[in-house]
């Protein structure tokens, strides 16, 4: 089974200093029938004006991956930590038993990042923050294993069965993931175009798939993300 999700008829905000498109309900955005897929809670897709960011605010309970697809993002938490990433890293937290953080575009370009929220395997995991610069290279025209649990072999490890890849093919590349039996994926096409399937995706749609092999096509350069995990009984 696969379900597209055009990009244009997902939530948005515009702030000014903030545009984002939201895949599931989140903000302003209040959609009953669309809170999450599977474990995925929040995935947005945020662009940030230079000079602007989310000031210090607490989370808890989250798993919460933050993808840099353009520009710079800098990160500072109270646990110490303050970090600077840019196209391609990555960063992760364990909110568990809470933690309070601020993540700001100090620099002088648009900063674009996918800001992923997965619900964690238990309540009150021990805080935690990481980041990996992984090179850009690594995703050319190959799945990049970027999450996995803790019994997985990704470098990010997180509190829950979900894996996430990244990928950069080249206009003509074809590829396939394939979602095994038990198991479902949620793929975002970033940048470029793509045949999925049956399906035709631009920059910002998504894909919803369920135990079927995916074949990709790229259209143009096509940078995807795609974000694998048990099967929802509901």
């Amino acid at each position: 089974m696969i379900k597209k999700i055009a990009a244009k008829r997902m939530g948005k905000s515009d702030l000014g200093w903030l545009k984002s498109h939201f895949h599931f309900s989140f903000a302003e955005y209040y959609n009953p029938r669309n809170m999450n897929f599977g474990v995925l809670r929040v995935l947005n897709d945020d662009l940030i004006l230079p000079q602007n960011g989310f000031d210090m605010h607490p989370h808890r309970d989250m798993e919460i991956i933050s993808y840099v697809v353009d520009g710079r993002l800098t990160h500072k938490d109270n646990m110490g930590n303050e970090s600077h990433l840019y196209r391609g890293e990555v960063q992760y937290m364990s909110a568990g038993t809470g933690v309070v953080h601020s993540e700001h575009n100090l620099g002088h370009e648009l900063a674009r990042l996918l800001q992923i929220w997965i619900l964690p395997d238990a309540k009150n995991h021990v805080p935690n923050y990481g980041e990996y610069k992984f090179e850009w290279e690594a995703r050319k025209n190959r799945w990049l294993h970027i999450v996995s649990s803790h019994k997985g072999i990704a470098p990010i490890k997180i509190h829950q069965d979900v894996n996430i890849y990244a990928i950069e093919l080249e206009e003509g590349c074809i590829h396939s993931f394939n979602v095994l039996k038990g198991r479902q994926a949620y793929v975002v096409q970033i940048q470029g175009e793509s045949r999925m399937n049956s399906e035709r995706l631009e920059t910002r749609d998504a894909l919803e798939v369920s135990e079927e092999l995916l074949a990709i096509e790229a259209l143009s350069m096509s940078h995807i993300l795609l974000i694998e995990m048990v099967k929802d009984d509901e």
